[in-house]
């Protein structure tokens, strides 16, 4: 499908194409073919910035009015790299994406990473190319129906909370470590760290291993979202 044609599907006119084309060029079409387009890194920059105060605002809008913490915690599982991707394969981002044939073979299409990315740098572009109407279309296609979806109860699963929200803004993943247990076998209390690159965000006892990492990750969010 030409790009022309799939932009029309969508219900969106753009002034420089080229600049949308290099939205859904990956890094290695450029380096296994001579053509004369560069890739999508540098629109990644320009939309994650859009997609951060879009949904920032999108988020302060609601009513009932959210806090600081939940906007921080809604934003973190809306924009991170499964969502984004999402959005990406819903819009069949694969009808248009430039893929190098070796990350064609090795399921590049279907690859979060590489759909989050050129999601990104869709919004970058249309961004750059002049139309906020162009992306209000697609995010009010995408981000907002996903929040009329999201599970708010998710809130309170802290550990995926956490993770969403680490991952919106570096894409690391955090680990968790037992650090004591102590107590009788039929009450016993278990200590544990959440960590990122050796780095401690936050720690947490229960009564079960799993509920001493739950709360090491709600410490953790408690002192990111300050």
């Amino acid at each position: 499908m030409t790009l022309e044609k799939w932009l029309q599907q969508h219900e969106l006119k753009v002034s420089d194409y080229d600049l949308v084309r290099r939205a859904f060029t990956h890094a290695s079409y450029v380096n296994e073919s001579k053509t004369t387009l560069k890739d999508n890194e540098r629109l990644e920059f320009i939309g994650d910035a859009v997609l951060q105060l879009w949904s920032a605002a999108f988020l302060y809008r609601q009513t009932p009015e959210l806090n600081e913490g939940q906007m921080t915690l809604l934003r973190a599982q809306l924009v991170n790299e499964s969502a984004l991707a999402s959005f990406g394969k819903q819009l069949d981002f694969s009808e248009v994406l430039l893929l190098g044939a070796g990350e064609k073979k090795n399921g590049g299409m279907e690859r979060d990473s590489i759909i989050a990315d050129a999601f990104e740098a869709f919004i970058g572009a249309l961004y750059l190319d002049g139309s906020m109407e162009n992306v209000n279309l697609i995010l009010e296609k995408t981000i907002t129906v996903a929040y009329d979806t999201l599970d708010k109860v998710d809130l309170m699963d802290y550990k995926t909370t956490l993770q969403e929200f680490m991952q919106s803004d570096t894409r690391k993943t955090v680990t968790y470590e037992l650090v004591s247990s102590k107590g009788p076998s039929n009450n016993p209390t278990f200590d544990s760290l959440v960590t990122m690159d050796g780095i401690i965000l936050g720690r947490g006892s229960g009564p079960t291993k799993k509920k001493s990492q739950q709360a090491a990750a709600k410490d953790a969010l408690e002192k990111l979202v300050k």
